[in-house]
């Protein structure tokens, strides 16, 4: 997973930045860049080095994962300080 690695280097470079800019109940968009059993990477729209990760955790019950390349938009609902990632609630699981 270098990409991730290189990725959270870059959102850990810019932390302070991204809460500040993100508070929860934010509006976000983005692009699904990867995912994972645990969810799906966002690259944010207007934020090119935050990393946002929507959690299966939150998703509906019968819903699925977006495909990479598909477009999102959400509310941030949550940030992992340890791992510098903003976690949207994104809308088609609402």
């Amino acid at each position: 997973m270098d990409w991730y690695q290189e990725r959270a280097r870059r959102a850990g470079g810019v932390w302070e930045g991204t809460v500040a800019g993100l508070p929860l109940g934010s509006r976000v968009t983005g692009v699904v860049i990867a995912t994972r059993p645990f969810g799906a990477f966002v690259a944010l729209d207007g934020w090119p080095e935050a990393l946002g990760l929507a959690k299966v955790s939150r998703m509906p019950r019968g819903m699925v994962l977006p495909a990479p390349g598909e477009r999102v938009a959400g509310e941030v609902f949550w940030r992992e300080d340890h791992n510098q990632q903003v976690l949207p609630r994104l809308d088609a699981w609402t």
